[in-house]
């Protein structure tokens, strides 16, 4: 295929950016404006889906790959996709559509300049799923910190600054280290093409410092324990669309990078720091769902929920066995729509009553019943319950735990019931109980476009928890692919 399907996924958003650049921000262009972010956002994810669909499933290959010289001798300019990655690409652009049509009442000033950020973010991320380049795929990493720290900054909340530094500097201080070790890549091997430093191997004695100057910049963006503070201050600040887009997409491009590049690059290395990813990731899963049951502010609840759920998915990952890693990226994507969804939620909300404060509400079941019913079903999926996404992941990587260590899967499991728990008692006191609250009997149901964008994520939740075949069989060859790799390595460094 001679079409750079990739090229024009990752370009085609800036395209539509550097239009909205252009185009006067006066009152009567906003609608304007919304049309063509929406138009290009749509145009784009219809193109991954053909993508999707035209995706050789039998082969770990990577595919559609585009390789051209940048600066010549040095960086190439590679692109391609595999199973692993390009369900994060179809993720990216679902969720931005959806987060273009959320800012109808979250955004009322300078909607031109925060449409133009999310669509250049679109672009940063989908570069990040496609580079087959280290140097390219740190600059796609580290690019996607502007427009993020601009949407926090700017529409963010009352303390938009703090948290906005917060989030810039962890994450930017984060991935110097793993810049230096992209650099002595380069001195060790001489490239830093991925497949050919998959092929060539990199030799044992650099793997642990490597491996641990990685892990420095996914760990925090991640987030793992202790390095997760950042998360709860930018998501509570954030506008809607903006924690909708780190929630669902930011924080999987880390665990993509464990992935790719921890396990693919540094076989031995993984082996070595598993133990320290179990026992992080166990804490993460107890210790801030236990924070998450303490917290009066919906957006902090769901903020620390989603630290617990990425530990489940770095817990799973580093099992490198097939359920463990197949649980993983179900467990992201599932995660995707559903802290998207639950992020939606609260906003609904807010931009009623203007308050997060999970006492500001109570009894709104009678007064708003669709919001409820959806509501409930995003609550549900997001501890896991049996015919929702959120089940399936989970699922997998508690088996695969159970195999490869037993105490670390049963640590792991309290996290599912104390999620059940955070998830269901913030359910019972925002719709359930007595309407004390006078103010919430003038609150209106859904709007047309809240209903659709929450139905558009409600429909693959349920659709995957019931048959996520699809999922496993577009990621199925290429992890298995991986593990075989991975243990061949290891073995041969015995």
């Amino acid at each position: 295929m001679n079409f750079p399907i990739l090229s024009s996924l990752i370009l085609l958003p800036s395209i539509g950016a550097l239009f909205l650049f252009f185009t006067k921000s006066k009152s009567e262009n906003k609608i304007t404006a919304k049309y063509v972010a929406l138009f290009t956002s749509l145009v784009n994810f219809f193109l991954s889906i053909y993508l999707w669909f035209l995706f050789d499933q039998t082969t770990s290959a990577f595919q559609f790959v585009e390789d051209r010289i940048w600066i010549k001798g040095l960086i190439n300019y590679k692109v391609g996709v595999d199973g692993i990655s390009i369900l994060f690409i179809i993720l990216t652009t679902f969720i931005t559509p959806l987060c273009i049509i959320s800012v109808n009442n979250s955004v009322t000033k300078r909607l031109n300049e925060f449409l133009i950020a999310i669509l250049v973010m679109e672009t940063f991320m989908i570069g990040v799923f496609c580079s087959l380049d280290l140097v390219v795929f740190y600059l796609f990493f580290e690019a996607g910190l502007i427009p993020m720290f601009l949407i926090i900054g700017i529409w963010g909340g009352a303390r938009r600054v703090y948290s906005a530094f917060k989030f810039f500097l962890f994450t930017l201080l984060g991935s110097v280290l793993m810049l230096v070790a992209i650099i002595s890549i380069y001195w060790i091997t001489g490239t830093t093409d991925v497949v050919q430093l998959y092929e060539l191997g990199i030799d044992t004695k650099y793997q642990n410092l490597l491996w641990l100057a990685f892990f420095s910049s996914f760990a925090v963006k991640t987030p793992m324990w202790p390095v997760h503070t950042w998360l709860p201050d930018a998501h509570v600040e954030a506008p809607t669309a903006g924690s909708v887009l780190l929630a669902a997409i930011l924080l999987k491009m880390a665990g993509y990078g464990f992935i790719r590049f921890s396990l693919g690059l540094f076989p031995s290395a993984s082996e070595v720091f598993t133990p320290l990813i179990y026992a992080l990731s166990v804490i993460a899963i107890i210790f801030t769902s236990l924070i998450a049951l303490m917290q009066e502010d919906m957006k902090k609840l769901i903020a620390y929920s989603s630290v617990a759920h990425m530990g489940f998915v770095t817990l799973g990952i580093f099992t490198i066995q097939q359920q463990g890693i197949e649980g993983s990226i179900i467990q992201m994507i599932s995660h995707g729509l559903v802290s998207a969804a639950l992020f939606l939620c609260v906003g609904v909300v807010y931009d009623r009553m203007h308050s997060r404060l999970i006492a500001t509400y109570g009894g709104i079941v009678t007064v708003i019943p669709k919001y409820a019913i959806l509501f409930m079903v995003f609550t549900l999926a997001a501890l896991g319950l049996p015919g929702t996404s959120g089940f399936v992941g989970e699922f997998l990587i508690l088996m695969a735990a159970f195999k490869d260590n037993f105490l670390v899967a049963v640590l792991a499991s309290l996290g599912v019931i104390i999620g059940a728990a955070y998830m269901l008692w913030l359910y019972k006191r925002v719709i359930f109980g007595k309407l004390i609250n006078s103010e919430l009997k003038k609150m209106i149901d859904l709007n047309k476009s809240e209903a659709f964008t929450l139905t558009c994520l409600a429909i693959p939740t349920l659709y995957f928890g019931f048959y996520p075949e699809p999922l496993i069989n577009t990621i199925e060859v290429s992890i298995r692919d991986l593990i075989d790799t991975y243990t061949f390595s290891v073995a041969s460094k015995q």
